[in-house]
C-alpha cells in the first residue's frame, strides 16, 4: 500500500467513531460524569443507576452539594445517597465510610475519627468516573472504587502494603459516621457486631431545601479480611467498648457543628494478593432490617466486577433508545456535552418505591423533585421522550403524594416538603404528560389528577411556602398577585408578586387544557380566562435604562399594589447587570424570582401571539428579544432563560432561534469540569443541552416542540412503549455549523412547513428531513407555520397534532 493510501486510510479510521452511529455500549464512552463538578455546577459524579436511590461517591469539604467536586478540596468520606444539582445547600450524604490502612504505632486512638480531622487530599490524576463507577486514590495511598445497585453501594478499598502512618502495620480500619453532608443530624444510633464487623445504624436528619425531618438507615458488611476488633467513637476518641452508641442534640455541641460519633471495624491484613477489602452498604428509609435485606438481596456475593458490569448494562439499556450519527468532523466535545446531558437527566427524580415510610400504597414513590420549578422546563420533557414508562411512574407518584398529603409538591426531597419557588408547577408536567402520552399512561388516574390540579387553583394551604399557591383571594378578585398582598388565609414569603402572577396564569392555562380534554367545558373557560391575568402586571409606560442610558424599550411587568397602582422594580434588577443574586426565597426577596422583570416580561408560554402584539408586533418583539440575549441581561445558567432561546419561532423567525442555540452551545456548554453555565438543578442544564442539540425543544405544558436543525447529521429515538422510531435527518449538514438554517422540510416524504411538531412524532414514528443552507429562508415564517397561541388558535385546549 502506498504512503498516500496509508495516510488516507488512517484519516478515515480516525474519523469513524465520530461518523458512524452511536448506540449501545459505545454511548458510555462519551459520558463524562465529572462535567459540571466545580464552579457552581453541583453535579453528582458518582456511581449510580438510572433514577436509583443509591448514589455512591467521595465526599469533600469544599463544594460538596453533589458530594464530590473537582476543586482539590479534601475527602472526608464515602457516602451512599446524594442528590445532583441541589443549589445552595448539600443534600443527603448520610453515614459516610472512611478507610485507614493502620493507626500510628498501632494504637487505636492514633487513627483519626472526626470529619475535620480525617479529611485527606486526593492524589491528583487518580479520579475516574463513568456510568456506574467512581474511583479515587487518597494521599494515604488507599485506592477507593465504588459501584451500585438500586439501594446498595459496593466499595472496593485497595490498601498499601505499608501504611503511610508512622510505625503502622497493615491493619485496616473502616469507620461509619453518624453524619450527613450538611451536618444536619438531629439524633442517631449506631451498632457494630463484634463477630462479623457489621456496622448498622439510623439517624434523623433535616432536608436541604424544605421543612420537617427524615429518618434514614444503613447496613454495612465487609469482605476480604478477618476481623481484629470493633467499637465506637465520639469526638476524635475511640474505644472497643461499648458496641453501640446513641447521640442526641445537646443544645451546645450541636451548634454550629454536630458532635462527631460513629462506629468502626478494624481488620487484620487482607487475605488476598491485592490487599483489598470490600464494603457493602445497603440503605433504606424504612428500617435497618430493610437496609440489610436490600444489600443481601442485591449484592449477595460481594462481586464488584459483576455489579459494575450490570451497572454499565443498565445505563446502556436506558440510553440505547437514542441512536446518533454525529456526522463527519463533529467535535467530540459536543458529543460529550450531548450524551452527558442525557445521562444527567436520568439521575433524578429518584425511585424510592418500597422505601416510603409515610403511608402504605401500591403506587410508585419517587423523591428528589428538586425542584419542579426547574425541571418542568426541560427535564421531564426529555424523560417523556426517551423513557415514557418512568415519566408515567413519576406522575403517578405525584398524584399519590396528593392523595396522602392533600397537595401536589413543587419541590420534594428526603421524604419532606420542599419550598415552592413560584407557581404550582406540578400542574404543568402533569398536563404535559396527559397531552403527550395519555395513550400509553397505564396506571394514571386522570380524574384524581384533575382534582389535584383544582386544589392548587382553588384552595389556599395554611403554608403555601411548601405547597399550593398563596394569595388566591387576590388572584380571584383582583386578578393578579399584589405586591405587599393582604393574605390572612395562609403563610409564605410575601414576595415574587410579578413572577407568581405570570406563573399562576400559565398554571391555570395548563389546568384549562386538561379540563377541556376531560370534558369539563365550564372549567376550561374559567381557567382560560384566568390565564390572561398576566396582563394585569404589565405597565405599558415603564422604561428601562442601563447605566443611565435608555434601552429604547417601553413596557414591562411591574409591581402592582392592592389599590391597583403600579410600583417600580428596575426592569434590569436581579439580572447579571444589577444585583444578580437579590431575588431569592427570603423576606426581602423582591418581586421576581431568580431573574429580572426584563426576563419575566417574556413569560407567557401559552399566548406568545398576544405578548408579541402587546410589545409592538413581530419585528419589535424580535428586536427586544435580541436585546435580551445580547445586552448581558440573560443568564443561560438559570432555567427561565431556556425558552427565550426559542421564542423567535412565534415571530416567524425560527432561524434566529437556531442562531441563539448555536451561540449558547458551545460557548456556555463544554466537556470540562466547568462545563455548564450554572447549577445543574437535577439535570436541567443537561436536558436543555440535549434537547437543543436534538433540535426539538419543548414548550412544556403544551404538545409543541420547536424545530431547529440538530447538531448532528441524524438521530433516531425508539419509543420504549410503542416501538416506533422517530428520525431526524439533516441534508447538507456541516460540522462547522455554517448550514444552520432550514430551507425546507419533509415529514415522511411530504412537505412540512410548520416550525414546530407534536409528540405524535415520537409516539407514531416518522422521518423528518431538514434541508439546510447558510442563509435564513422563508421556511416556517408564515402565520400558519407558527406554534399555536391562545389568542390566535380556534381551540387552544385538548389538542393533538394540528390546530
Amino acid at each position: 500500500m502506498g504512503k498516500m493510501n496509508k495516510v488516507l486510510l488512517a484519516s478515515i479510521l480516525s474519523a469513524l467513531p465520530f461518523t458512524v452511529a452511536q448506540s449501545g455500549s459505545n454511548i458510555l464512552s462519551f459520558i463524562k460524569p465529572l462535567l459540571g463538578t466545580v464552579n457552581g455546577g453541583h453535579v453528582f459524579p458518582g456511581a449510580t443507576l438510572p433514577f436509583a436511590m443509591a448514589k455512591a461517591v467521595a465526599d469533600v469539604n469544599g463544594e460538596d452539594q453533589g458530594g464530590f467536586a473537582s476543586d482539590n478540596s479534601n475527602i472526608t468520606g464515602f457516602s451512599h445517597m446524594h442528590d445532583s444539582g441541589t443549589g445552595g445547600s448539600p443534600s443527603l450524604g448520610n453515614f459516610p465510610l472512611f478507610p485507614q490502612a493502620g493507626c500510628s504505632d498501632d494504637l487505636l486512638d492514633n487513627c483519626v475519627f472526626a470529619k475535620d480531622t480525617r479529611a485527606i487530599p486526593r492524589i491528583n490524576g487518580t479520579v475516574e468516573a463513568h456510568p456506574g463507577y467512581f474511583a479515587v486514590s487518597l494521599a494515604s495511598n488507599i485506592h477507593a472504587e465504588m459501584t451500585t445497585t438500586n439501594h446498595t453501594a459496593l466499595y472496593r478499598f485497595t490498601f498499601p502494603k505499608t501504611p503511610v502512618e508512622a510505625n503502622a502495620t497493615l491493619s485496616p480500619l473502616i469507620l461509619a459516621d453518624l453524619s450527613d453532608l450538611p451536618n444536619s443530624r438531629i439524633n442517631g444510633s449506631i451498632f457494630v457486631d463484634d463477630s462479623t464487623g457489621r456496622i448498622s445504624g439510623s439517624g434523623v436528619f433535616s432536608p436541604s431545601f424544605g421543612i420537617g425531618s427524615y429518618t434514614a438507615h444503613f447496613c454495612s458488611d465487609f469482605a476480604g479480611a478477618a476481623i481484629r476488633d470493633t467499637g465506637v467513637f465520639m469526638n476524635d476518641r475511640a474505644g472497643s467498648e461499648p458496641k453501640n452508641l446513641t447521640v442526641v442534640q445537646d443544645g451546645i455541641n450541636n451548634s454550629p457543628e454536630i458532635l462527631p460519633a460513629g462506629a468502626w471495624t478494624r481488620f487484620h491484613a487482607p487475605g488476598n494478593s491485592h490487599n483489598q477489602i470490600l464494603a457493602r452498604v445497603g440503605v433504606s428509609f424504612i428500617s435497618i432490617d430493610q437496609a440489610c435485606s436490600n444489600a443481601e438481596t442485591e449484592i449477595p456475593d460481594f462481586d464488584f466486577d459483576a455489579v459494575h458490569t450490570d451497572a454499565q448494562q443498565a445505563w446502556t439499556d436506558s440510553l440505547d433508545v437514542i441512536d446518533v450519527t454525529p456526522g463527519q468532523g463533529v467535535n467530540s466535545s459536543l458529543q460529550t456535552v450531548f450524551w452527558s446531558g442525557v445521562y444527567r437527566s436520568a439521575l433524578s427524580p429518584q425511585d424510592y418505591t418500597g422505601e416510603n415510610p409515610l403511608w402504605n400504597s401500591t403506587e410508585p414513590y419517587y423523591d428528589s423533585y428538586y425542584c419542579i420549578w426547574d425541571s418542568f422546563r426541560s427535564i421531564h420533557s426529555l424523560i417523556t421522550i426517551i423513557d415514557p414508562v418512568s415519566q408515567v411512574r413519576m406522575m403517578r407518584s405525584l398524584v399519590d403524594i396528593y392523595r396522602h398529603e392533600g397537595w401536589l409538591p413543587d419541590c420534594r426531597m428526603s421524604l419532606c416538603k420542599g419550598f415552592t419557588q413560584g407557581g404550582s408547577n406540578a400542574d404543568i408536567i402533569l398536563t404535559d404528560t396527559y397531552l403527550k402520552i395519555k395513550s400509553i399512561s397505564d396506571g394514571m388516574d386522570w380524574e384524581t389528577t384533575y382534582a389535584a390540579l383544582l386544589t392548587d387553583a382553588e384552595e389556599e394551604p395554611k403554608n403555601w411556602a411548601v405547597e399550593g399557591r398563596g394569595g388566591l383571594t387576590s388572584w380571584k378578585t383582583l386578578h393578579y398577585i399584589p405586591t405587599d398582598d393582604y393574605d390572612p388565609y395562609g403563610v409564605g414569603p410575601f414576595t415574587r408578586s410579578i413572577s407568581r402572577t405570570v406563573e399562576y396564569a400559565y398554571d391555570d392555562f395548563c389546568i384549562a387544557e386538561m379540563a377541556q380534554a376531560l370534558g369539563h367545558t365550564a372549567d376550561a373557560q374559567k381557567y382560560l380566562e384566568r390565564s390572561n391575568y398576566w396582563r394585569n402586571m404589565y405597565n405599558p409606560n415603564q422604561i428601562s435604562t442601563i447605566n443611565g442610558a435608555d434601552t429604547g424599550f417601553t413596557g414591562f411587568l411591574q409591581p402592582r399594589y392592592l389599590n391597583g397602582t403600579f410600583g417600580v422594580q428596575d426592569p434590569i434588577f436581579c439580572s447579571p447587570l444589577l444585583n444578580f443574586t437579590s431575588c431569592y426565597l427570603n423576606p426581602d426577596g423582591h418581586e421576581t424570582y431568580e431573574g429580572s422583570a426584563w426576563m419575566y416580561t417574556f413569560f407567557v408560554p401559552h399566548d406568545q401571539a398576544s405578548l408579541i402584539a402587546t410589545l409592538g408586533g413581530p419585528a419589535e418583539f424580535v428586536r427586544r428579544l435580541d436585546y435580551l440575549h445580547e445586552s448581558g441581561l440573560l443568564y443561560i445558567g438559570d432555567e427561565q432563560a431556556f425558552q427565550p432561546v426559542f421564542q423567535y419561532h412565534y415571530a416567524g423567525r425560527p432561524a434566529k432561534s437556531a442562531e441563539r442555540a448555536h451561540f449558547y452551545i458551545p460557548s456556555q456548554f463544554n466537556d470540562t469540569v466547568v462545563g455548564i453555565p450554572g447549577n445543574d438543578d437535577s439535570g436541567a442544564m443537561g436536558s436543555f443541552a440535549a434537547l437543543t442539540m436534538l433540535g426539538l425543544f419543548p414548550n412544556p405544558g403544551q404538545d409543541v416542540y420547536f424545530i431547529i436543525p440538530p447538531f448532528f447529521e441524524s438521530w433516531s429515538i425508539t419509543n420504549k412503549v410503542t416501538g416506533k422510531v422517530a428520525t431526524v435527518q439533516n441534508i447538507n449538514f456541516d460540522a462547522a455549523y455554517q448550514n444552520i438554517y432550514i430551507q425546507s422540510a419533509t415529514l415522511d416524504g411530504k412537505a412540512y412547513n410548520k416550525n414546530w411538531i407534536s409528540h405524535s412524532f415520537f409516539l407514531d414514528g416518522g422521518v423528518l428531513e431538514l434541508t439546510l443552507g447558510r442563509n435564513e429562508s422563508a421556511w416556517g415564517t408564515r402565520h400558519e407555520d407558527l406554534p399555536p397561541s391562545l389568542s390566535t388558535s380556534a381551540d387552544m385546549t385538548g389538542y393533538h397534532g394540528d390546530w
